[in-house]
């Protein structure tokens, strides 16, 4: 009776050792704590510029952002994202349960520049930049480009109401926008990667 348990234990634990890699680890992606380890200006992050992807295996989209928010929500570590109306992006997101928003260094400037004056109804603008996409386990595309990939699980979404507006700021900003009225997403953190 020991020999059996002792040969099931050393057997489990050679399955261990040998478990393949995730699809992150084998990009040279290691996970780590956002509360603890994010270590960029939160004011600044999104200024520089980030891309945000959505969708499946079957068909996603990504499109670059100079807006959103890091912070907590409803006892969630959160991320908010922003994305007008006629976004190609939109369509995936109002159909996705999880996002991805992804930084890169700054070698791939010209990647967030294409990937935000193109649009993915008209090319795969991700092949057109050498590209390669991968997802989660929970099935959210990323690029193995990226040097930092945060995965979030959609928590809310809804158009901004511009009967709420508080200030001319945004009022202006709308005023001759032809992309819409942005949307807001605020999804929890539920993975981070980075390089």
């Amino acid at each position: 009776m020991k020999k059996s348990i002792f040969i099931t234990a050393m057997m489990a634990m050679m399955t261990m050792a040998v478990a393949p890699a995730s699809a992150q680890e084998e990009s040279g992606f290691k996970k780590f704590n956002v509360r603890e380890d994010f270590t960029e200006n939160g004011f600044q992050w999104f200024h520089e510029a980030e891309l945000l992807a959505a969708g499946d295996k079957e068909k996603s989209n990504a499109m670059t952002i100079g807006w959103g928010g890091i912070g907590t929500l409803w006892g969630r570590t959160a991320l908010t994202v922003y994305v007008a109306e006629k976004r190609y992006t939109k369509e995936f997101l109002d159909k996705a349960e999880y996002f991805t928003v992804m930084a890169f260094d700054v070698e791939h400037s010209k990647v967030l520049n294409y990937m935000g004056t193109k649009s993915g109804r008209d090319e795969d603008k991700a092949k057109a930049m050498g590209l390669h996409t991968a997802y989660t386990a929970n099935g959210t595309p990323y690029y193995t480009e990226a040097s930092m990939v945060i995965e979030c699980k959609i928590m809310y979404a809804a158009p901004f109401d511009p009967q709420y507006f508080k200030s001319d700021a945004p009022r202006r900003m709308y005023a001759n926008f032809p992309a819409g009225v942005h949307s807001m997403y605020i999804g929890e953190v539920v993975n981070a990667w980075k390089k």
